[in-house]
Formats: C-alpha cells, sequence, structure tokens
C-alpha cells in the first residue's frame, strides 16, 4: 500500500491543481477572478503560463509583466474613446445598449455598480500600431 498511497496522493494533488487552473474567470464568468492569485487568460481560463498571464495576451486580471525587457511593450492606447466620455452613459441611466456601444455589451446589461465594482465600464476604438478594435478595461 505505501506505493499505491503515494501514487494516489500524487494523481488526487494533480486533479486538485487541475481543477483549480481550469476554473472559469473574467468577462466570460461574470467578473470572477481566478483563485490564489492565478492570472485570467482572455479567454477566461486561470492559469500561470505567459498565455494566461501576459498583458500582450489579452490576460484580464492578475497580469503579469508589462512590456518586458526594453523592447516591445503593450500596445498604445492613445487612440482609444472611453465611452463614459465619448457615449455619456450616465445620461442613458448607464445602460450601454441604449447608447449602442458595441464593445461593451458583454457588460451593458449589468448595473454600473457591478462594473465599477469589477473595473470595467469599456472603451471602444481602434488601438495599437494595427488599429484593431479593442474593449476592455476603462481608462478613466
Amino acid at each position: 500500500m505505501g506505493k499505491f498511497g503515494i501514487v494516489l496522493a500524487v494523481l488526487t494533488l494533480g486533479c486538485l491543481i487541475a481543477t483549480t487552473i481550469a476554473e472559469q474567470c473574467g468577462r466570460q464568468a461574470g467578473g470572477v477572478t481566478c483563485p490564489n492569485n492565478l492570472c485570467c487568460s482572455q479567454y477566461g481560463y486561470c492559469g500561470t503560463t505567459d498565455d494566461y498571464c501576459s498583458p500582450s495576451k489579452n490576460c484580464q486580471s492578475n497580469c503579469q509583466g508589462g512590456g518586458g525587457g526594453g523592447s516591445g511593450g503593450g500596445e498604445s492606447a492613445s487612440n482609444v474613446r472611453a465611452t463614459y466620455h465619448y457615449y455619456q452613459p450616465e445620461q442613458h441611466g448607464w445602460d450601454l445598449n441604449a447608447v449602442s456601444a458595441y464593445c461593451s455589451t458583454w457588460d451593458a446589461e449589468k448595473p454600473y455598480s457591478w462594473r465599477s465594482k469589477y473595473g470595467w465600464t469599456a472603451f471602444c476604438g481602434p488601438v495599437g500600431p494595427r488599429g484593431q478594435a479593442s474593449c476592455g478595461k476603462c481608462l478613466i
């Protein structure tokens, strides 16, 4: 039973770790953050590798790094329109669906108190050197 017990304990521990890492998070899970300070990937799963934690790979929470060692880094946000300023959602009762804030629809049905608690409202517009559309944490 000695070797069998050790193998069983290792397998059980591995399953527990895998379950924690596979948890859903971020906007895909209603703004939930990962346990144990794990990172939340752009796809809404918890983990510890660069695919989960890198801001350049659209990490959602508990991100690490911030640009690397001198070259590269995050994308520019100089041409982003924050929905707060552009759409003035307070004039529409914070109903971002009513103002057609296309990239904020994932949390538009949530009350402002929820969005402000998790630090999300949205921003819309081209961002970065490639000018792709982007949505995410409010910059204001």
